[in-house]
C-alpha cells in the first residue's frame, strides 16, 4: 500500500513539473515572441505642435505629426524632394500649363472609414479658397494662390485649373502643410478644423493630445499601402535640449531633434547614434519693416553692420552651420554666390546711425525659448548674443521670450522691432523660399519681416511662370540682389539637420524638408 501511495505522490510530482515547465515554455515564448510584442517609439522634440490640421498651421512641429497622420496628392521621394505618387496614382499636365488633371487611387479609406475619391480632393483644395478660405490659414494663398477651380471629372479623376501657368504648383503639393487631405465627414463634424481631431489617410491614427506632454500616434492597420513597423508613435515635448539629451541616453526616448551642438559628443561616448545631413534651411533675424525705426532702410543697414556673423556662427554651433550670405542654401538652383550681402563693420554702424540722428537707439526683440531645426541652441541665446553686438555700436535692446506657440501669435500681431526666425523648405524649389518677401504673404504672416517691395513681387510672378532652367534661376539672382540692397533681414545661418537616435531605431533618415516619416522606422 505504502509503494502504491508513494508511486502516485512521484506521478503528481512529474505531472505538476510538465505542467510548470509548459506553461513556463508558454510565457516565454509570449514575452519573447518579437512578433507579439508592440513596438512603440517615443520621438521627442522641443515644443508643442500649433494644431493637427494641414490647412491652419505653419510649423514644423505640427508637420512632424502631421505626415504620418495625412497624405496629398503627390509624396516625396525617401531622403528627396523628387516627386513620386502619393494618393494621385498619376496626372497629366496642359501644354498650356493651366491644367493639372488627377487619376486617384481607388480604394483608399480615411481614419474614419470615408472614402477617398474626387469629392474628398475637391472639398480639401475648395476650403482653402476665396470665399472659404480664412485668414488663419497660413499656407493656403502661399499653396494654392493660382488655383481657378476645382473639377470633379468623375469619381476617381480631379481636374485643377489655374489663373495661369505656376511652376512651383506640382512640388506645392507634396509639402506637408496645406496640401495633405483630410476627411470631410470629420472636417463636417468638427466645424470645419481639425487641430485637436485630425483624420486622414496615412500610415498612423491619432489617439490622443496631452498638451504640453505628448501626440500618441497608432498604426493604422487599414492602410492602403505598406503597414508601418511600429505599432505606437509618441511625440513627447521636452523644451530643454540638456534634459532630451539626457533622456534619450538613459532610453526614455528614442529619438530627438533640435540637438545642442554641445551636446553632440557626450551623445557620440553614450553610444547614441548622430546623424548629420546638409539643411535646406535659413535661420534670420528680420527687421519689421513696416513701421518705426526699421521702415527706415539707413537703419536696417546700420544694425546689419553691427552683426559679426562669422563669429556668431563659430561660437553658437561650432561647426553644425555655416554662415548664410543669402536667403536660399547654396544646393537649390537659383542660389546667388555673388550676392553682396552687409559684412560686420562696427565703425560703419556707428557712422550710419549718427548720420540718420539715431545714436542713442532704443529697441524692442522678441524671441522664442526652444530649439528649432535651423536653431538648435534656441531663440534666446540668439537674441543675446546680437543684443551685445548692438550694445558695442551705442544701440539698447531688450528682449522679450515666449514659448512657442505665443511666439508665432506676437509675431502675426506685429510685436517687436526685431524677431528672429528661419524656414525649412517644404520642397526643395526656389520659390518656397523667396515667398517669404511676398508681400502677399504679410497677411498670412509668412513674411514675418513684413516687407513690401513691388519690384520683388514682380520677379516673384515672372519666376512662378518661367519654366525650370537657367532663365528662372537668374531671376531669383537678381531678386535676391535687390533684397540684400533693401536689408529686411540679417541672414545668419544655414544649419546641418541633426537628428540623434538609440542604436535600437533601424532606418530611420532625415528629410531635406524637416519633418519626420516614421512608416519605415522599425525598432529592436
Amino acid at each position: 500500500m505504502k509503494k502504491k501511495i508513494l508511486a502516485m505522490m512521484l506521478s503528481l510530482v512529474v505531472v505538476s513539473s510538465l505542467a510548470l515547465t509548459a506553461c513556463g515554455k508558454n510565457s516565454s515564448s509570449t514575452n519573447g515572441d518579437k512578433k507579439s510584442t508592440p513596438k512603440t517609439l517615443v520621438y521627442a522634440q522641443g515644443a508643442d505642435p500649433r494644431g493637427l490640421d494641414p490647412a491652419f498651421v505653419d510649423d514644423g512641429e505640427s508637420a512632424k505629426v502631421i505626415v504620418n497622420v495625412y497624405e496629398g496628392l503627390i509624396k516625396y521621394k525617401e531622403g528627396s524632394t523628387e516627386l513620386e505618387p502619393g494618393l494621385a496614382k498619376s496626372w497629366e499636365i496642359s501644354s498650356d500649363g493651366k491644367e493639372y488633371t488627377f487619376k486617384l487611387r481607388e480604394g483608399v479609406k480615411f481614419h474614419d472609414g470615408t472614402p477617398f475619391n474626387a469629392d474628398a480632393a475637391k472639398i480639401n483644395i475648395e476650403r482653402q479658397l476665396p470665399p472659404k478660405a480664412t485668414e488663419d490659414m497660413p499656407y493656403a494663398s502661399f499653396t494654392f494662390g493660382e488655383v481657378e477651380k476645382v473639377e470633379k471629372v468623375d469619381d476617381y479623376t480631379v481636374k485643377i485649373k489655374l489663373k495661369k501657368p505656376y511652376t512651383p504648383f506640382l512640388a506645392n503639393l507634396a509639402m506637408s502643410l496645406a496640401a495633405p487631405m483630410v476627411s470631410p465627414a470629420a472636417l463636417e463634424k468638427n466645424n470645419g478644423n481639425l487641430n485637436e481631431n485630425p483624420v486622414g489617410t496615412g500610415p498612423f491614427k491619432f489617439v490622443s493630445w496631452k498638451k504640453g506632454e505628448s501626440i500618441t500616434l497608432e498604426k493604422n492597420n487599414e492602410y492602403w499601402g505598406d503597414k508601418a513597423k511600429l505599432d505606437k508613435v509618441v511625440f513627447k515635448f521636452t523644451k530643454e535640449n540638456s534634459v532630451r539629451a539626457s533622456e534619450l541616453m538613459t532610453g526614455a526616448t528614442d529619438i530627438m531633434d533640435g540637438v545642442d551642438p554641445n551636446d553632440v559628443q557626450k551623445l557620440k561616448d553614450n553610444k547614441i547614434n548622430v546623424i548629420t545631413e546638409n539643411g535646406m534651411n535659413i535661420n534670420y533675424m528680420a527687421f519689421n519693416t513696416e513701421r518705426a525705426p526699421f521702415n527706415d532702410p539707413r537703419l536696417r543697414e546700420a544694425i546689419s553692420y553691427a552683426i559679426n556673423r562669422d563669429e556668431l556662427v563659430k561660437f553658437l554651433y561650432q561647426g553644425f552651420a555655416e554662415v548664410a550670405k543669402a536667403p536660399l542654401p547654396s544646393f537649390i538652383p537659383g542660389h546667388n554666390d555673388k550676392v553682396k550681402s552687409i559684412e560686420y563693420n562696427p565703425e560703419k554702424a556707428k557712422q550710419l546711425l549718427k548720420e540718420a540722428g539715431k545714436e542713442n537707439l532704443s529697441v524692442k526683440i522678441i524671441t522664442y525659448s526652444n530649439p528649432r531645426p535651423y536653431n538648435p541652441v534656441n531663440g534666446q541665446k540668439l537674441a543675446e548674443a546680437v543684443q551685445n553686438y548692438l550694445s558695442k555700436v551705442g544701440v539698447k535692446a531688450t528682449i522679450d521670450v515666449y514659448q512657442w506657440k505665443e511666439y508665432k501669435e506676437k509675431t502675426k500681431q506685429g510685436e517687436g522691432d526685431i524677431l528672429f526666425y528661419g524656414w525649412t523648405g517644404d520642397n526643395g524649389d526656389a520659390d518656397n523660399f523667396m515667398s517669404l518677401f511676398d508681400s502677399k504673404e504679410i497677411k498670412s504672416s509668412l513674411n514675418v519681416s513684413k516687407y513690401n517691395n513691388p519690384e520683388v513681387d514682380k520677379l516673384l510672378s515672372k519666376a512662378r511662370q518661367t519654366p525650370n532652367g537657367d532663365e528662372r534661376n537668374n531671376i531669383y539672382k537678381e531678386m535676391q540682389d535687390v533684397i540684400a540692397k533693401d536689408a529686411p533681414w540679417v541672414t545668419i545661418s544655414h544649419a546641418k539637420d541633426m537628428i540623434a537616435a538609440s542604436p535600437k531605431v533601424k532606418n530611420f533618415k532625415i528629410h531635406p524638408t524637416g519633418v519626420v516619416f516614421l512608416k519605415n522606422v522599425d525598432k529592436e
